[in-house]
């Protein structure tokens, strides 16, 4: 699904139209942007749960035990 977010101070010139553009595209979805104010998270430190943080490492872990060295191949045999 993609979104098409269209800003609030935009949406009486470009919803219409954005709609009629992708009409025929199922996979976009044009939307109104309604935030307002402030966001509540800038400058603020992470409070109750910033014991609860953990930073992880989500790669796949490498395969245990050693690879045997491989030289080069020799040129005679090329």
């Amino acid at each position: 699904m993609i979104y098409c977010v269209v800003p609030r101070e935009l949406e009486d010139q470009l919803f219409d139209k954005l709609v009629e553009h992708y009409k025929d595209n199922p996979n976009v979805t044009v939307i109104v942007d309604r935030r307002f104010g402030n966001d509540r998270r800038a400058g603020q430190p992470p409070g109750e749960f910033a014991e609860r943080r953990k930073t992880r490492d989500r790669r796949r872990p490498r395969v245990p035990g050693t690879f045997p060295q491989i030289g080069a191949p020799d040129e005679e045999n090329e």
